[in-house]
């Protein structure tokens, strides 16, 4: 049986060369942003120039906003209230787009080195964390820290 591996990483506190530079030294290929709203104020981090980014790095980039998070679920993650984060995300994975994005990314991850990106620094407040146990839940699983 072949182990196959998932990389996730946040951009909190980081910077673009940061990220960039982990994403490059896991080996990723795929860039799986699964934030609903692909903005940031963060310089670098908001979806166009996320994906220049990314392709400057040799990395591909997808979006999949279906897997992202709803307004009511990034406000309980704010408030650090996991369990109603759990709750609107199992949810919102039930949608018949996020089933199909979902099914998408498996197929992309059992193909390719992909991470999931999202703002949290720490996968474990952050709901790729919630994502990963339900869509990919065979993977072995690799947080990445960028360092600056």
């Amino acid at each position: 049986m072949t182990i196959r591996t998932i990389w996730t990483i946040g951009y909190e506190q980081a910077t673009v060369s940061a990220v960039m530079n982990a994403l490059c030294n896991a080996g990723v290929e795929v860039l799986a942003d699964v934030r609903a709203l692909p903005l940031s104020r963060r310089p670098g981090f908001s979806k166009t120039a996320l994906a220049a980014n990314a392709r400057e790095a040799g990395i591909d980039y997808v979006h999949f906003k279906a897997l992202g998070t709803p307004a009511d679920g990034r406000a309980a993650a704010r408030r650090n209230d996991h369990a109603a984060l759990e709750r609107i995300y199992a949810g919102q994975l039930e949608l018949p787009e996020a089933i199909a994005a979902g099914a998408k990314l498996a197929g992309l991850a059992s193909e390719r080195k992909v991470a999931l990106l999202c703002y949290e620094r720490e996968a474990h407040g952050c709901h790729r964390s919630l994502l990963r146990r339900s869509v990919l839940p065979d993977f072995e699983v690799v947080d990445l820290i960028p360092q600056d």
